[in-house]
């Protein structure tokens, strides 16, 4: 295990984590609300550093990004664990099970193995990169360094310090803005709207970002709910961040039925009033 960064020693052993806005304060032998930061007779570890539970070649489309090198491959990986616990988790084998396997890699590897395969650089995703920090930050410094692009796919939940840390080797961000609504964030993901939102202004002013907001019927889908979206996203970071609705199917521990793509459309339309870029996916 490696010493994990951002965090702060208390009394009686008890750390104080500071990556993220849960700010989880975690006795000895237990773990973060990420389930992969474990406190270990006082001292914060991170039990994923240099392991991952997928490595692919992707085309850049499927983070999505559809406005940064469209057309190419990147080179995807991620780990396990995640500082969310969203009931309708797409990819929650990994996200939520710490008992997932992993494989080790170091980072000189991955980042030959992005120019072996001709990707113009690393994505981050699969699960939440922020909680994989210290090794996302690491792997991210070499692959800028050989000339490659790194790119996060991420909820976003994240405190500024770190993520001022890392946004100077990042090029892009997929960020999801899963809904316009506190209660959603904390019934249903279990986290908080306003960090998000915050973390989407800073990183705009930084890199290239695009947002993907997944519809869900009778919790996000709402003509109101997205004229919200759509009008925050205006305001606040301007009607050329391309914006992605995608499609719900129920997972994990949601059963609600599938969204019905006529939803969707009204969701494009809505949105297009205000903003230029909007795209449906998983349809």
């Amino acid at each position: 295990m490696t010493e994990a960064r951002h965090y702060e020693k208390l009394a009686a052993s008890v750390v104080h984590c500071r990556l993220c806005p849960v700010e989880c304060r975690i006795w000895e032998g237990r773990r973060g609300a990420c389930g992969v930061r474990v406190n270990k007779e006082g001292t914060l570890f991170t039990e994923v550093y240099g392991k991952t539970t997928s490595i692919s070649l992707d085309p850049i489309e499927k983070k999505p990004l559809y406005h940064y090198h469209p057309g190419e491959y990147i080179l995807s990986l991620g780990t396990k664990g995640c500082n969310f616990h969203c009931d309708f988790c797409q990819n929650w084998h990994i996200s939520q099970d710490i008992e997932t396997p992993t494989t080790d890699i170091a980072s000189e590897e991955i980042v030959r193995k992005a120019k072996g395969l001709s990707s113009f650089g690393i994505a981050y995703t699969y699960n939440e990169p922020f909680i994989w920090f210290e090794f996302v930050l690491e792997t991210a410094r070499l692959a800028k360094a050989s000339g490659l692009e790194n790119v996060l796919v991420t909820n976003g939940y994240v405190n500024m310090e770190p993520l001022e840390e890392m946004l100077p080797y990042i090029n892009a961000m997929n960020i999801d803005l899963k809904s316009i609504d506190e209660e959603f964030y904390r019934k249903i993901c279990k986290g908080r709207l306003q960090p998000v939102l915050d973390v989407i202004k800073r990183s705009s002013k930084s890199c290239h970002i695009e947002l993907t907001n997944l519809l869900i019927p009778t919790l996000n889908d709402s003509e109101t709910a997205i004229t919200k979206l759509a009008d925050w996203i205006y305001e606040n970071v301007g009607p050329d961040v391309p914006l992605h609705f995608s499609r719900y199917f129920p997972c994990y521990k949601m059963k609600i039925p599938a969204t019905p793509i006529e939803i969707l459309k009204t969701a494009g339309r809505i949105a297009k009033a205000k903003l230029k870029y909007v795209y449906l996916g998983n349809v």
